[in-house]
């Protein structure tokens, strides 16, 4: 199968960098032992650590890679493509060796070795990604391991797969045509790509051509699909399906299997993850206790003084909001509006006369939201998450836009994906509202923790310099 090729090319690949870092580690020890620190013993235990660092480091990188970083070292020939690769890699080499000095307080590395090493090490990385995947795979995937591979379906259907394809070619797979299942009304599918025939002529074509590799282009009726099955089985062809359900659907999929079932999900949730959410509830109290106990006693000092003053009435502001799986709870700030009895179901506008002066300044620096901590602490809320609306919004919000309630999959927040990217006070038109929500449905769908320290702390910026939205 093509996916074994690009998995074991890229392992070797680590492999093999392995090699030629410790090569590189011990040959820039030795020289620093002879040049610049004698008297040290080449068997320093100190740095046989940080040499099995740098390796840990290096193989964590490789773990850690998604996406399209997955296998991006095998297929980025270009030098300069190479750069945010290589350095991705030296950052969590040379950050385990930093790591572990700042924590065992150990200093017994060379400054100029570490600076040297790393130096190097770039290079090394740089040139090693650029050079190896192809001699590798020209070694492992000779004539003998040739992929004759043809095309089942639309011809159309070749173009997008055509960057695919391109990438393959360098893993010994070889595409000799197409094969459709009616009759063809073009020579060529797509960049030279021959239309050899129709499903009748199959078999006659696979001969012909030595075929060892057939791809069906698209999901296909039960009864199409069992007869190329046994077609490719008889004559010894590996068959692989591309699986293009997400299209049909125009939704992105991700197929999984759960104790033997198979199962086609159409979000990615990381926080469905018991760990993720206990690492999330451990960040969230360990804010809430800090702004609770450090910022908020003075704050409510200096906005009783402000009500004093400009607004008498209640110090605090309750409101029913939308939850958890759109669950009512009961949402805490800090007053802003007179107490005039208006409706407030209407959006607070730029200059709403409901607003007091000091109660502007509030809501300009999202001070007005710090008792929403409370909140967290009792679990209603988390820090980070989709801003909670009010039902009657969400009921209408809902209406027009098909996904909105799918952001209701995790706790409502203080701050936002969609906040630090600018979306925030008054909601103005439909695609303000679409923007918010495709925000909060690419946080759900990527969260990490990571990604809420990063959002804590351009929310932070975003209270000292806020943006023109501030409402």
């Amino acid at each position: 199968m093509i996916v074994q090729r690009t998995r074991g090319l890229s392992r070797l690949l680590t492999i093999a960098q392995a090699g030629l870092v410790t090569v590189l580690f011990w040959a820039l020890f030795g020289a620093f032992n002879l040049a610049v620190m004698p008297g040290t013993s080449i068997f320093t235990v100190h740095y046989v650590i940080y040499w099995a660092l740098v390796l840990t480091g290096l193989s964590v990188e490789m773990l850690t890679r998604t996406g399209d970083k997955l296998f991006a070292p095998i297929y980025e020939s270009s030098l300069v493509r190479q750069l945010p690769i290589a350095s991705r890699q030296v950052g969590f080499a040379i950050g385990a060796v930093l790591v572990f000095i700042a924590f065992a307080k150990d200093y017994t590395i060379s400054r100029s070795f570490l600076g040297s090493f790393a130096a190097l090490l770039y290079g090394l990385l740089v040139w090693s990604n650029a050079t190896l995947p192809l001699r590798l795979a020209r070694e492992l995937f000779t004539q003998e391991r040739d992929l004759a591979t043809l095309l089942v379906g639309p011809a159309g259907r070749v173009g997008l797969l055509e960057h695919w394809l391109k990438r393959k070619r360098q893993l010994g797979m070889r595409i000799v045509g197409v094969v459709t299942l009616d009759a063809p009304a073009i020579a060529l599918a797509h960049d030279g790509v021959p239309l050899l025939g129709t499903i009748e002529q199959f078999e006659e074509i696979c001969g012909a051509s030595e075929i060892s590799q057939v791809i069906l282009l698209e999901l296909c009726p039960a009864e199409v699909t069992r007869s190329l099955l046994g077609k490719c089985q008889q004559r010894g062809m590996r068959l692989l399906i591309v699986n293009d359900l997400a299209e049909q659907i125009r939704h992105p999929i991700t197929c999984c299997v759960d104790e033997g079932i198979n199962l086609i999900t159409l979000h990615e949730e990381p926080l469905e993850n018991p760990l993720s959410r206990v690492l999330k509830r451990i960040f969230d109290l360990a804010l809430a206790v800090f702004v609770i106990t450090g910022v908020l006693p003075w704050l409510i000092v200096l906005v009783w003084i402000c009500h004093r003053l400009q607004s008498p009435g209640p110090l605090w502001y309750r409101q029913k909001r939308a939850g958890l799986q759109n669950r009512p709870f009961e949402i805490l700030k800090f007053r802003t509006m007179h107490t005039t009895g208006e409706d407030v179901t209407v959006q607070a506008k730029a200059g709403d006369a409901r607003i007091f002066p000091a109660g502007r300044w509030l809501r300009r620096y999202s001070l007005d939201e710090i008792p929403q901590f409370i909140n967290v602490l009792g679990g209603k809320m988390s820090v980070v998450g989709p801003r909670p609306h009010l039902i009657e919004h969400n009921r209408q919000f809902a209406e027009v836009i098909e996904k909105y309630h799918l952001r209701t999959f995790i706790k409502p927040g203080i701050t936002g994906l969609a906040q630090v990217r600018g979306f925030r006070g008054e909601a103005r038109s439909l695609e303000d509202i679409s923007a918010r929500v495709r925000s909060d449905l690419i946080y759900l769908e990527n969260w990490s923790p990571a990604l809420d320290v990063g959002i804590v702390l351009r929310s932070i910026w975003q209270m000292i310099n806020p943006p023109s939205t501030a409402v």
